[in-house]
């Protein structure tokens, strides 16, 4: 019994890790970075198509203070704009005689569009190419809150 003792405190100084370890090691890293790059890729689509619906929310409110500023009439033409490069890009709603210009800061890489729906009236729509590919509409005449739309837009109809 003293021999084995003596012998697997000799062998001590022969310490370090087995290929087997190693591989064991590597693959247990492999299945995590497995798990965890999807999981990570699905959020950065979400934060996507949130920055879309916050766009939609930013033009509403916009949209609206043009409105009042404006002597309670909508932007009459057709705006859209794409944010496609890392500088901030904007949609301008260009001031009426008298009037003072609205304008809708937009995240990267979305899509926004205004159109007027009648005279009292306004659509607004928009993704991101970043996301999930979802449209987000905004309707006046409905009110309420921004929809997901069931079917892909143009940016000139929001239809």
């Amino acid at each position: 019994m003293q021999d084995v003792i003596a012998k697997l405190r000799a062998k001590k100084a022969d310490e370090g890790f087995t290929l087997i370890e190693l591989l064991v090691v590597v693959v247990i890293i492999g299945v995590l970075v497995a798990i965890a790059v999807p999981v990570y890729l699905n959020y950065r689509q979400g934060a996507a198509d949130k920055s879309a619906q916050s766009d939609v929310r930013g033009a509403i409110s916009a949209v609206e203070q043009y409105y009042t500023n404006n002597g309670n009439t909508y932007p009459t033409a057709q705006k859209d704009q794409t944010n496609t490069s890392s500088a901030t890009a904007s949609l301008t709603l260009t001031k009426q005689t008298g009037g003072t210009d609205g304008v809708v800061t937009l995240s990267d890489k979305t899509q926004l569009s205004y159109v007027p729906n009648g005279t009292s009236a306004y659509l607004i729509c928009a993704n991101n190419t970043g996301g999930s590919g979802k449209w987000y509409v905004y309707d006046s005449s409905t009110g309420g809150s921004v929809k997901t739309a069931s079917t892909t837009l143009t940016l000139t109809t929001c239809k």
